[in-house]
């Protein structure tokens, strides 16, 4: 049985007096351990596709099961839990960046004693435990999106929703955050990211393109020469 399953999903949004067609009878499956990505242009309806799979939006058509059963009935007793939807702003400039991390596990009722271990293990395995004790305000864009991973795996989901992970980060730091998504698939994690350039697409499993709200195969020709990314080390990772 898949992790996650879309079945037939359609979504739209009210546009004036016109109704706009967002997603189309969008089916997909994923698997623990599989990173998919989905591909497309600004406007296409990437982050509507991710919001609907992660339970924060609900489809008009079609339904989204989580381990066999509908989202529909059951959203708020995922979100958070099964599933992990990294949302990048961390808040205030002026927190830091370990409280930021536990800030769900502690409105989740854990200790602030455990939820200090589990928020340090979380940075940990996003590679920026060195961030701990930083001000939000002294990251950079690449180590923001770390934090902002850490924040979710602290939460020990076994579906992670990230929404165009390596979107304005430097082109030097981009392969150590997919080579991250990668080597968290590897763990046995299931991962379902977006992209906007090819860039994004390297290490993926699986990549889709959506057009007109419709889920496709392999992106387009001139985005298929992008090279995967080999299993990395604990160091190619960390960079």
């Amino acid at each position: 049985m898949s992790l996650l399953e879309l079945q037939r999903v359609a979504k739209r949004y009210r546009d004036g007096q016109l109704d706009r067609v967002v997603l189309r009878e969008v089916s997909l499956r994923i698997g623990a351990g599989e990173l998919a990505v989905v591909w497309g242009l600004r406007g296409c309806g990437r982050s509507t596709l991710l919001r609907v799979a992660a339970g924060i939006e609900a489809p008009d058509e079609g339904i989204v099961l989580f381990e066999g059963r509908d989202l529909a009935h059951n959203r708020e007793g995922v979100l958070g839990a099964g599933i992990g939807y990294c949302q990048k702003h961390l808040g205030s400039g002026s927190q830091m960046v370990l409280d930021v991390v536990m800030v769900a596990l502690l409105a989740a009722g854990i200790s602030p004693s455990q939820a200090r271990v589990r928020a340090s293990e979380g940075l940990e395995r996003a590679r920026v435990a060195s961030c701990a004790t930083l001000r939000i305000s002294a990251l950079n864009t690449a180590e923001a999106i770390r934090v902002a991973l850490a924040r979710v795996l602290a939460l020990e989901p076994r579906l992670l929703v990230v929404d165009d992970p390596v979107q304005g980060v430097d082109l030097l730091e981009r392969d150590g955050i997919l080579a991250l998504l990668r080597s968290l698939a590897n763990d046995g994690l299931a991962v379902l990211a977006s992209a906007s350039e090819a860039t994004g697409l390297s290490g993926a499993d699986r990549t889709l393109a959506l057009s007109a709200g419709e889920l496709r195969g392999p992106p387009p020709a001139e985005l298929a020469p992008v090279v995967a990314l080999r299993r990395a080390s604990a160091r190619q990772v960390g960079a």
